[in-house]
């Protein structure tokens, strides 16, 4: 592999609820120190919102020699909105562009299906998922030609402005044209229906004759979470309202395993490896997937951290609006990290893993 990297999160947005909800540029510079020399990463994927906050850890991911793929993401938009979006965040992107040439890379979306309104029915992206017709119109594949259609407008949207490489975060269940991109990319988490035909789903993404990125890949860290790749997640139940009193909980009873979740992470770097992907990028650092952070705790009911695909666990200093909902809650707010005694988590056993890992496959690619 040449890029050896982990998404970092400066603030998803889901239902105007910021996934970073409290960022910090300084706490950002010492993470992305961290994630080059002591995770051994040479690139980072920077996904978000908020366009200043790409633009500020971008800069600082390149000025401490770091490739930088940029993920700006504005979820559950219509596409003329998102098109707009994407094109303001291309023209900013080109600043970076021209303070380190070839060094950054734009995506021009993620999972859109998905995470973009108006290609399939429903306002969310679980509304999406659990309409009546999703299905229908992912086997009959009527899906792929609005996407594509998009695809198509924003790449030469962007290369108006932006003169690096770029790329799509795709999704297995979208037919993307590639012709228009520099790179093929794509989120492919494994789980147990796909596990004997994972290297046969791989496969149709490194047949391009264009550089191959795995954009996200990852595991939760309890035991069975390998088998659910990515709906791991789904173990949370939020209440209806942070007024209800009711605090976020996991929804059964789970054994944390931070040996599970790095023997997938292993597993997968390995599987990416031999077959001549040319960039990965672990989901995630230290944010979350769903909820803004997902905090550890003793109480393993109230253990949030279970259901994330962080390579850190968190403590409960960055909880933000959710910290002052739930004031009583079983997250130290105070809990510093051992390790790094400046930050309000530890790593967990899969980031020395993912270390060990990069470390030893650096494909001389500086």
């Amino acid at each position: 592999m040449k890029r050896r990297g982990v998404c970092y999160d400066v603030g998803r947005v889901m239902w105007g609820q910021d996934w970073r909800p409290e960022f910090s540029a300084a706490e950002a510079h010492r993470e992305l120190q961290i994630i080059k020399n002591d995770l051994n990463c040479n690139a980072v994927r920077i996904c978000g919102q908020d366009i200043d906050r790409l633009m500020i850890t971008g800069k600082d991911a390149l000025d401490q020699g770091l490739e930088v793929w940029l993920s700006p993401e504005l979820w559950d938009h219509n596409p003329e909105d998102t098109l707009t979006y994407i094109a303001d965040a291309a023209e900013r992107a080109q600043e970076l562009e021209k303070l380190a040439p070839g060094q950054v890379v734009l995506s021009v979306g993620s999972e859109l299906t998905l995470f973009m309104a108006g290609i399939v029915k429903g306002d969310s992206v679980f509304q999406r998922l659990e309409h009546s017709s999703f299905w229908e119109h992912i086997r009959s594949g009527t899906h792929n030609g609005p996407l594509n259609a998009f695809l198509a407008e924003a790449n030469e949207r962007v290369r108006q402005v932006f003169h690096g490489s770029v790329t799509y975060a795709s999704v297995p269940l979208e037919a993307v044209d590639w012709s228009p991109f520099d790179i093929v990319g794509v989120d492919l988490y494994r789980d147990a229906r796909l596990r004997d035909r994972f290297s046969d789903l791989l496969g149709r993404y490194v047949t391009h004759e264009r550089p191959v990125a795995i954009t996200e890949f990852g595991c939760c860290t309890y035991r069975g979470a390998a088998a659910a790749g990515g709906r791991g997640f789904a173990i949370v139940d939020y209440p209806v309202s942070d007024r209800s009193g009711t605090l976020p909980r996991l929804n059964g009873d789970y054994l944390r395993d931070e040996a599970e979740q790095t023997r997938e992470l292993t597993e997968l770097l390995t599987i990416f490896d031999h077959a001549g992907v040319d960039a990965t990028f672990v989901m995630t650092f230290v944010m979350t997937f769903v909820a803004p952070l997902n905090p550890c705790s003793d109480d393993p009911r109230y253990d949030l951290d279970m259901a994330s695909y962080s390579l850190v666990k968190s403590y409960g200093a960055r909880l933000g609006p959710l910290g002052a909902a739930y004031p009583h809650a079983p997250w130290d707010r105070d809990r510093l990290g051992t390790t790094y005694p400046e930050m309000p988590w530890e790593p967990k056993k899969s980031f020395t893993a993912v270390a060990n890992y990069y470390a030893m496959h650096d494909g001389g690619f500086k």
